[in-house]
């Protein structure tokens, strides 16, 4: 397979080129050993000169068209996150015979760990590609806050009856224009609370309780419509907050519940509520999108969207494992049922009516018709 990339307007974090020859090939190495010198006549040495270059050409051709594009992502492959934008990686590599490589950065590396700025670096071409989330994107695009709308996707069926229907075409929609290039969804999962103090089954269990959350101002409004005292924090600020007592609780997937062992910072008491739900998405900036060749752009989109479905599958079938690890660790873990639900629904309603209208009425509504038919 032959890929063919031109580089202009690329953005910095585009212009990676992996030679194809390391400096120890024995095409390009030279035996540095004294040898009789030849004269040549003139033609002899012209022949000689083209010779060369019709024996270079195919390494320079090789050197020019291998291209590297960097791949930033939150968690690392300790996570189904991480795990996704390498399987993205994997990919492409093997698709491309090596003439198109991604190289992954985990733990936000390219924005100094600051997770809100990687939309608006990728935008800016500091970035080339992302495995990125609906939460950390929504301050650039409000659309995306749609995920974060308390209690609105109840299950799995749900969230792919907004991310493949008519909801998702209008948040890529959104996405794309805002300069950056969406190509297929993943999941991080179902976020649930956990605290320290009490199993939490009622919106009064949650009052005056200190939950540490997300930079998200829809979080802020939520946990205090809730009755608790949001506090937003850093996970890096978090995990010694939590240890102190700090705050009582937070909010998480599973996966992050588990493989972070956030148990072993006091937090034995877990709901599943699945109060929201986020969805990654596989991006490219622009400028690198459109320098790529029509083979290349397909092969991204195809390869990130395998990538997604597999990450998808990979982490709902690890779940009931995660959960049973984490109960196996002396975690009380409460379920609520459809009538504790619907308490938690009704005491959220004033944060639909303050945020609808930044995320648009008629997506809103789109969103809630879809959900509505996949039950």
């Amino acid at each position: 397979m032959t890929l063919t990339a031109t580089h202009a307007n690329a953005g910095p974090a585009s212009r990676h080129l992996r030679p194809r020859c390391s400096d120890h090939s024995p095409a390009l190495s030279q035996s540095h050993t004294a040898r009789p010198r030849v004269a040549a006549t003139g033609r002899s040495a012209l022949m000689a000169g083209v010779l060369g270059l019709a024996l270079l050409s195919p390494l320079m051709a090789s050197d020019a068209e291998a291209r590297e594009l960097s791949v930033s992502t939150v968690l690392s492959d300790a996570f189904p996150w991480g795990q996704a934008a390498e399987k993205w990686a994997e990919l492409v590599e093997e698709r491309s015979g090596g003439e198109l490589t991604l190289r992954v950065y985990p733990n936000a590396q390219l924005v100094a760990g600051d997770q809100t700025k990687e939309f608006s670096a990728m935008r800016q071409g500091l970035i080339d590609l992302a495995v990125g989330s609906t939460i950390n994107w929504s301050p650039q695009v409000p659309e995306l806050n749609l995920f974060s709308l308390p209690f609105l996707m109840p299950d799995h069926a749900a969230i792919d009856a907004l991310t493949q229907g008519e909801s998702g075409k209008q948040v890529f929609a959104a996405i794309e224009s805002k300069g950056i290039k969406p190509l297929a969804w993943g999941e991080n999962g179902f976020r649930e609370v956990s605290n320290s103090s009490k199993s939490i089954t009622s919106p009064d269990d949650l009052k005056g309780l200190k939950i540490r959350v997300v930079g998200s101002p829809l979080f802020q409004d939520t946990f205090t419509a809730l009755g608790a005292n949001p506090t937003q924090m850093s996970w890096a600020d978090a995990k010694p907050a939590l240890t102190t007592g700090a705050v009582d609780g937070q909010e998480n997937p599973l996966s992050v519940f588990d493989v972070a062992r956030i148990d072993q910072v006091g937090q034995t008491h877990l709901t599943l509520w699945h109060y929201m739900a986020d969805p990654l998405i596989f991006a490219a900036n622009q400028r690198v999108w459109k320098s790529l060749s029509e083979q290349e752009r397909t092969l991204l989109t195809e390869t990130a969207r395998e990538a997604g479905a597999w990450e998808i599958a990979m982490s709902r079938e690890g779940n009931a494992q995660r959960l049973a690890d984490i109960e196996a660790r002396g975690v009380n873990v409460v379920k609520l049922d459809e009538d504790a639900m619907q308490t938690f629904r009704d005491a959220t309603q004033s944060v639909y009516a303050s945020w609808t209208p930044k995320i648009g009425e008629s997506l809103v509504e789109t969103a809630r018709a879809e959900v509505e038919a996949s039950r």
